[in-house]
């Protein structure tokens, strides 16, 4: 499967339809858009999340300009609240594609469970549930997470926490799942559904205007994310252009297998140093012997012995 490297990971360069048929057989889809991009450069648990998912499809319209920018163009953008619909309405005939809601505030993943079966004509979303905040951080409530999920039947889990909370919860739970063999991480995908926040125009999603629609219906929000935090984006996208940029990530793993290299050295050095002083010291103890036993000899001859 062809992928197209955007600063420190590579994504797959596959259609909706090709990912679609893929997902029969399972996997874990991350869908990263520029400000997953500039998380990555920091977060190196998110980051080996990243590593591990079976399939990293572009989420943004900017993400596919970029990659024709640098010479490398993604086929086509697949953002994940336009995946969720494709995919439960693909499956809707498949009576083993039963999906687990996990995310919402309130009764959102409820409401988005109405209208979804709705639609399809079967009991596809099988169950919801809306976690509290700061659910991730505690065990118990992630075993009742996990508890829910195997109780449900569920083969398919769409969770929408945000990132990078939901690719982080997938990485550590994903094997406590007995029955999910599709894991797609979604983002606001359940608000959409539920019908409380509405998508941007298809005009402005289609020339990558979508963040600016989101930043005007939510600015308190999300004006430091787009504003503050994802504008390094570009000047990093121009360091890959001309083949600048580096992964920071690795350039500090880098840096610290260079340390632990440099600190074997000296222990080695500091043995080898050990070894000659302990080796010389032998010496100079044989050495000493021999001058003594000469000596008994020598005091042994001049008594006439």
């Amino acid at each position: 499967m062809m992928r197209v490297n955007l600063l420190n990971i590579n994504i797959h360069n596959i259609t909706m339809l090709q990912l679609l048929e893929k997902l029969k057989f399972g996997g874990v889809v991350f869908t990263p858009n520029v400000d997953h991009l500039m998380k990555l450069q920091k977060n190196k648990d998110f980051y080996l999340a990243y590593q591990k998912a079976d399939y990293v499809v572009c989420d943004s319209k900017i993400l596919l300009y970029v990659s024709k920018f640098l010479g490398t163009p993604i086929q086509e953008k697949i953002s994940g609240s336009d995946l969720f619909p494709a995919f439960y309405n693909y499956y809707k005939h498949d009576d083993n594609m039963k999906i687990f809601l996990l995310g919402g505030l309130g009764k959102t993943a409820k409401i988005a469970q109405q209208n979804i079966n709705t639609k399809v004509g079967r009991n596809i979303i099988v169950d919801t549930y809306s976690p509290p905040f700061g659910f991730e951080n505690n065990q118990q409530e992630c075993q009742k997470i996990i508890d829910l999920i195997n109780h449900s039947g569920a083969t398919v889990l769409g969770i929408g926490v945000g990132a990078p909370k939901q690719e982080l919860w997938l990485d550590k739970f994903r094997y406590h799942l007995k029955y999910v063999k599709v894991f797609l991480a979604i983002g606001a995908t359940i608000n959409f559904e539920a019908g409380n926040i509405k998508r941007a125009p298809r005009w402005m999603s289609e020339i990558g205007l979508e963040w600016l629609y989101r930043l005007l219906s939510e600015p308190q929000r999300l004006k430091k994310r787009y504003l503050l935090d994802d504008l390094p984006f570009f000047w990093l996208v121009l360091k890959q252009k001309f083949r600048l940029y580096q992964n920071p990530l690795f350039q500090g793993w880098k840096s610290r297998i260079k340390a632990n290299l440099r600190e074997i050295d000296h222990k080695k050095s500091y043995v080898l140093y050990l070894k000659s002083k302990i080796s010389r010291g032998e010496k100079t103890i044989e050495k000493k012997s021999h001058q003594g036993i000469d000596a008994t000899t020598n005091a042994k001859k001049m008594s006439g012995e």
